[in-house]
């Protein structure tokens, strides 16, 4: 197995990217192809113990930047990171591709050179996150941010096969988001949706409010990616603000303090369950090759973890499970609209 990574890709690209391959290449049966400016990367991996026969380097000049305008960046750089290492995956020189960089343009890439599936109308965005129980599969989290009824139902499709061989969930229980958990609630999107979900081949338990996403009862949850974009940023601010008001509380005063010393180990655990860093990269369920998009600001270990996620993805068939997946069931109202 080869899995090609955008060196160049993130805020803290190359020297996070190259130490979370090398942490990877220990830890994953997968040979891990660096793609970016050989000299560079070349000199950092000197600063590091690197397994045996286990990293290489694929030469690419350009970089695409985070300001860069998406299609005209695919379209212009040909000779970047981001698009030589999807180049890759087309050819079958690598197994899949890792980026934490501009998310509109690998998106746009991956379209372009890679395509999507069979039967598979929009693309999903798809993310790992923590709740008081094991952790949910939600998606669309920005890949399209109007949708159609049975586009949301392929969406539950799809993250249904991911949580289940990338997460071992057995019979992933998938819901609804909806601003209530009655059938008759909601906007004319899931209202119909909510009638396809309850005879497609998926384990449908209904709506689910947004107040209850954090408690996990849910092991997918399914919304447009402009509602699922919004949820995930207003769950990482609020965690994020959280800590912010509960560090100002213990360092109040002396007695805070003593109180903080004691909670600590308890508080070191719960930060740690609500690291994105932990839960490895977004997968774009739907496309034709296996494409994982690591958070922008991703350090040595969201790299590693994003490289591991992205070897489990290609090691338990997850692509040719979702076209099994897709074939037992089509609603009748998708219709190809084209291209996004």
């Amino acid at each position: 197995m080869k899995i090609a990574v955008d060196a160049f890709g993130g805020d803290n690209a190359p020297e996070a990217v190259v130490k979370g391959c090398v942490a990877a290449a220990s830890m994953c049966d997968a040979e891990i192809i660096l793609v970016g400016k050989e000299k560079v990367i070349a000199e950092l991996l000197k600063k590091e113990e690197v397994p045996t026969g286990k990293i290489r380097i694929h030469n690419a000049e350009e970089i695409i930047e985070t300001g860069d305008v998406p299609v005209e960046a695919i379209r212009r750089k040909k000779d970047s990171s981001l698009v030589v290492a999807l180049n890759l995956v087309k050819t079958g020189e690598a197994d899949a591709v890792v980026s934490a960089g501009n998310t509109g343009a690998y998106l746009a890439g991956s379209f372009r050179y890679l395509g999507r599936m069979d039967g598979v109308k929009r693309p999903a965005l798809t993310t790992v996150m923590p709740t008081v129980g094991t952790p949910s599969v939600i998606l669309d989290i920005g890949a399209n941010a109007d949708c159609r009824p049975a586009q949301l139902v392929q969406f539950a499709q799809m993250g249904a096969v991911y949580a289940e061989n990338v997460l071992d969930i057995k019979n992933p229980r998938v819901a609804l988001l909806n601003i209530g958990a009655e059938e008759a609630k909601g906007n004319a999107l899931t209202k119909e949706t909510h009638q396809l979900l309850k005879t497609a081949p998926v384990n449908f338990i209904g709506n689910i409010e947004p107040r209850d996403v954090p408690y996990g009862l849910a092991d997918v949850i399914v919304c447009d990616g402009f509602t699922g974009n919004v949820v995930i940023k207003l769950i990482e601010g609020s965690a994020s603000a959280l800590f912010s008001m509960l560090k100002e509380a213990f360092y109040k005063n002396i007695f805070s303090k003593l109180a903080a010393a004691v909670l600590k180990p308890g508080l070191v655990k719960v930060k740690r369950r609500m690291d994105y860093s932990e839960y490895g990269g977004a997968p774009f369920l739907g496309i034709d090759g296996v494409v994982f998009k690591a958070h922008g600001s991703s350090d040595a270990k969201a790299i590693k973890n994003a490289v591991i996620a992205a070897a489990r993805y290609v090691e338990t068939g997850v692509n040719e499970k979702i076209k099994q997946s897709l074939s037992l069931y089509v609603a009748e109202e998708v219709v190809d609209d084209g291209e996004l």
